[in-house]
Parts: C-alpha cells; structure tokens; sequence
C-alpha cells in the first residue's frame, strides 16, 4: 500500500488543478458573455438635434439606424469614447449659395461660420464689399449670399427748378375767361451728393449741397371775373332783386327764398367719383352733391358766392356724397384747375320757381 502513495496524492493535485482550471475558464466565460450583452449608452448631435439612445450594439452605423439617422452620399459621422457615455456626431454637407459681384457660385461645408467658409474659398469680404448676412453666422443647407463691390463716389449734377401757376382776379375779363399774363419758365438748381452704387446698380443717394443757379419764373394766370360781353358787344350784368333774378342772357328767374351755405368743389376724377350721378344722370357743370335730407333730389338752384366775385350759376341738387351733411353742398367742375381754383367758399343759393322770359 505504500507503494501506491505517492501515485495517489499526484493523482490528487492533477485533479485540483483542473477543477481550479475549469472554475477560471468559466469565470472568464461569464465575464466575457456579461461584456458582449451589456448596454451602452450614446449622445447622437445631429445638428441642433440631440438624442440619448441606449443600445446593446457596439457599432455606430448600427445605432443610428437604430434611432432613425439616415446619412446622405456626402454626410458622415464621428464618434468619442467617454466616461461610461460614447459620443457619435453626425456630419451633414451643406451647399450654400453665394452670388459675388454678380457671379453665382455653390460652396461646399460641413458647417462653419461664413467668414471663414468664405476665406477658405478665398473670397474676399473686406474692403469696398458688401455681405448680406452677418460674416458670424453659421452656415445651413441652401444659405443665400449675396456679396457686392460697393463705390461711393460723389456727384454734381443740375435738376430743373419747375414753376408755379398763380391764378389772379381781373375785372377786365369777363366771368370766366382765363389769359395767361405771364408765361411761366423752370429754374436750375446745381446739386452735389453723395451716392452709393452696389455692383454699379445704385443704392442710396444723399443731397449734401444745393445751389440755385437760375430762379424759375411762376406762370401769372388772369381770371375773369367782370361782366359778360353780349352779342352785340355790349356787356350785361347778372341783377338779382327780390324774388327775380336776370341773368346777363335777358332770362329771368324767380327764386322762393336764399339761403347761405359752406361750398366746396369736385369732379368725376375725384377718390370714389365717376361720371354718373346718384340719382343716375350724368354729371355736368351745374350737378350739385346736396344732403338729401336738406335739398331734396331734383330742386333747382342758382348759385353765387355770397361776396359776388364767382357765379356758379344754374344748378340742380343730383348727386350726393359722404362728406355732404347738413349746410354743405358740393359744386361739380369738369377740370381739377377748376376745383382747387374755387376751394372754399360760402355761397348764396337762390332756391327757383319757374322760369320766365
């Protein structure tokens, strides 16, 4: 028996050490398929996009398609190992669009302010140039640039000086007529401006100096505003009495009462006017816009400023207006001269009988 000793206790250690290797390798192998089956956790920045996707997978092609980042023929990504988080960067290619000075021109990035896009392609934004967007801003897909060569120079030149018109009373006319007295002619004035040209198209031009060079001369316009020539050569005057009215023709009118009201003047061309009346006639010299309320539609008038210096003359109450309340009336003249000339003015109307001759 002692001779199968020694064999016994070999026999022995070889089987410890091969239960103690069996127990290391299977330890390893739990490690091991611990390792392979563990989370990771990443931060995916795509743009302005920021997600936190857990995964079992490893590969970062894998996890993006995991949460849905699909990448273009021109994008890529990055990716950094962190404490316990990793880190996968989407890169998009952006085209921006820039028009220098004319010349259209796509630039490629990934991403960078413009100034320095713009300086890696050597365009130059210094100096006489003018760029549409902030130089600090950061490119995106379809950006649109315009760059110009800006000169400012400065300039003179002349403009014409135009004249007025002054219209004047003159009793030696008849009512009505105009003559021209004094025959208007346009000035000269000599400028001198700053002016700003982008791409030779310009921008902005300031006056910094004016010189009158010649005056211009106003137009002097007499109005008649004396009696009517008959005929025969001999004037006639308008005479109103009590409850007749002679006109310079010979007719005679007969007038119930008169009254005083505030006129204005209008024509056809006016904001809201056309040639049709409210009551459906045409509007002639003689339409008057009353306030239905006061006149009513279809009362026969004549009209004269109450100092005596314009005869409107024979009037009919046609049309009205949204302005025309109450002790105003609105006279019709076919020409804007016409309208302004009159303006204001408080008038006579003599409200008509019958006619007599």
């Amino acid at each position: 028996m002692q001779i199968f000793a020694p064999f016994m206790v070999k026999r022995n250690h070889t089987v410890a050490w091969i239960l103690i290797l069996t127990v290391s390798v299977l330890f390893a192998m739990v490690l091991l398929a611990q390792t392979a089956f563990a989370q990771n956790t990443y931060v995916i920045t795509d743009g302005e996009q920021v997600t936190v996707h857990t995964s079992f997978a490893s590969d970062p092609a894998k996890v993006l398609d995991e949460v849905g980042v699909e990448l273009d023929e021109d994008d890529f990504y990055t990716t950094a190992a962190g404490d316990g988080v990793s880190e996968i960067t989407v890169q998009r290619g952006q085209v921006v669009h820039v028009n220098y000075c004319g010349r259209e021109m796509e630039l490629n990035t990934y991403g960078e302010t413009l100034g320095a896009l713009l300086d890696r392609n050597g365009i130059q934004t210094y100096g006489q140039y003018s760029v549409s967007q902030p130089l600090q801003t950061m490119t995106y897909d379809g950006m649109q640039v315009q760059i110009g060569n800006v000169v400012q120079t400065q300039e003179t030149y002349t403009v014409e000086i135009p004249f007025e018109t002054v219209y004047c009373n003159d009793p030696s006319l008849p009512q009505g007529q105009e003559s021209v007295v004094v025959s208007g002619s346009a000035g000269q004035m000599l400028c001198s401006a700053e002016v700003v040209y982008v791409n030779a198209q310009e921008q902005s031009r300031i006056v910094t100096e004016e010189t009158v060079l010649e005056r211009p001369v106003n137009q002097i316009v007499a109005v008649g505003i004396g009696a009517q020539v008959d005929s025969e050569g001999e004037e006639s005057e308008l005479w109103i009495g009590d409850g007749i009215i002679r006109l310079p023709t010979g007719e005679v009118l007969t007038y119930t009462e008169a009254k005083t009201y505030n006129a204005t003047a209008y024509t056809h061309m006016d904001e809201g006017c056309d040639m049709v009346t409210a009551t459906g006639t045409r509007v002639k010299w003689g339409t008057v816009a009353v306030d239905p309320r006061m006149i009513p539609y279809g009362t026969r008038m004549f009209i004269v400023t109450e100092d005596g210096s314009y005869i409107y003359g024979l009037a009919t109450a046609e049309d009205c207006g949204g302005a025309i309340k109450g002790n105003r009336i609105d006279l019709y003249m076919p020409t804007l001269s016409e309208a302004f000339r009159f303006g204001r003015r408080s008038c006579t109307v003599y409200f008509l009988g019958e006619s007599e001759w």
